[in-house]
């Protein structure tokens, strides 16, 4: 009777032991796929139409549908499967259902995340149209092994594109859209040819003649093309300034380019230039001695300013306008430079208008602590003596020194001085100047 009793318990124990058989979830996950043979079969609703059918022919509960036309080349880049991943982890199902295993990865990183998966037993079951993977050796290591394969042919693929554009180049044929002002063959036997644009060719030929004759900058070269001309892009729209410079910089327009690009290795093209070697080089010549007056060019109040909504340092820079009568003139604003808030909401301001606050800063300070008495002295000076020297008339001796209101000079060195004069009555204020709200204030 013990013995039966111990048996009954034993038999009992190895039955409760016995786990039920876990559901599994599944989310179909469909990712567009990018190469041609498959694009009929393989485009994503066709994907879903395919698997969903396989779910209901299976009884395979499916809880979710994402979709995802991002690549899979590199690791980490898809933010609808790192969402998949997420729910994963989760809980939120335990199952894949997908049309192939390239579909969920095609780089050793992904595919290492889902066998880890597998092996923490968060992913039980990885269905496919015609596979089933569970988290067994033999068929993790096949879901590698396929997973492998589909890196080994995106490495081979890349190799393949890179050696045709290579032997492309070498013949001369410009691969991609053509750059403005020529237009791409449609013919197939023309793949690769590039052919003059009739509309946008002798404006692009123009642009570099203005930089190279007319001493145009970009921005002038911007507003030309913007508002004396109208002129259009493909798509279009205004030829951005970033644009402007990418025009006359390239080379493709007398002939030559480089590919890929930054390489050093450059190619003669068999497109027909729009401009001369000559003149491109003096238009490289032109933009170097613009780009070195821009460096050297400085600006009265620059680094005498402090934003006062992040801190920042205050810098100028010049901005021009088309007027009414057909000429541009030139402005001088002053803005945060935005280096510690690049989302910073300080608004520029004219130097006319800065100059009028400098002047009310003026009026705010103790004339004695300016410092600028001995400057007004010495300018005195220089000016008797060159009225002695040059206009042959002795100076004023009536006329003392003491009188001359320094304030005033102050305000007159602020409107009409040289910018290191302006710059170094800034600096006897001896206080922080804080710009806000196009408002100066001493800290």
């Amino acid at each position: 009777m013990e013995y039966a009793n111990y048996q009954g318990f034993k038999g009992a124990s190895i039955q409760n032991q016995v786990q039920a058989p876990v559901k599994v979830k599944y989310c179909l996950y469909a990712r567009k796929s990018t190469e041609s043979e498959e694009r009929q079969v393989l485009s994503i609703d066709s994907q879903i139409k395919e698997m969903i059918r396989l779910a209901e022919r299976e009884k395979l509960d499916i809880v979710e549908i994402k979709r995802e036309s991002h690549s899979a080349k590199a690791t980490g880049q898809r933010p609808i499967f790192n969402e998949l991943l997420t729910d994963l982890r989760q809980g939120k199902f335990n199952g894949i259902l997908t049309w192939a295993p390239d579909r969920i990865s095609r780089n050793a990183g992904d595919l290492g995340a889902i066998v880890d998966l597998m092996d923490e037993k968060l992913l039980i079951d990885i269905r496919t149209f015609s596979q089933s993977f569970s988290n067994n050796p033999n068929e993790k290591f096949l879901l590698m092994i396929l997973g492998s394969q589909a890196k080994l042919e995106n490495d081979n693929r890349g190799i393949n594109v890179k050696r045709g554009l290579r032997s492309r180049a070498e013949m001369g044929f410009w691969t991609g859209l053509a750059p403005l002002g020529y237009l791409n063959q449609n013919r197939v036997d023309k793949k690769g040819d590039v052919i003059i644009d009739p509309v946008r060719a002798p404006i692009i030929k123009q642009m570099f003649e203005k930089v190279a004759y007319e001493y145009y900058s970009g921005r002038k070269l911007f507003h030309w093309l913007k508002f004396d001309i109208n002129f259009k892009t493909r798509g279009n729209k205004n030829l951005t300034l970033s644009g402007i410079y990418r025009v006359i910089n390239s080379s493709f327009y007398y002939g030559m380019f480089e590919r890929p690009q930054g390489s050093g290795t450059w190619y003669k093209g068999q497109h027909k230039p729009l401009i001369t070697q000559e003149l491109f080089e003096k238009v490289q010549e032109q933009l170097q001695r613009a780009e070195k007056e821009r460096k050297n060019r400085d600006f009265a109040f620059t680094k005498l300013l402090t934003c006062g909504y992040c801190g920042s340092g205050v810098t100028g820079q010049e901005k021009y306008k088309h007027l009414k009568n057909g000429t541009i003139t030139t402005y001088i604003y002053y803005g945060c430079t935005r280096g510690k808030d690049k989302n910073c909401k300080s608004i520029y301001i004219r130097e006319e208008e800065l100059i009028v606050e400098l002047l009310k800063i003026i009026d705010q300070v103790e004339i004695d602590k300016l410092g600028m008495r001995y400057k007004l002295e010495a300018e005195v000076e220089r000016y008797n003596k060159f009225q002695e020297s040059v206009l042959g008339s002795s100076p004023d001796k009536n006329i003392p020194t003491k009188k001359i209101d320094v304030r005033t000079y102050a305000k007159y060195i602020l409107q009409n001085g040289v910018i290191t004069e302006k710059r170094e009555l800034l600096a006897l204020l001896q206080s922080k100047l804080i710009y806000k709200d196009k408002k100066i204030t001493l800290l």
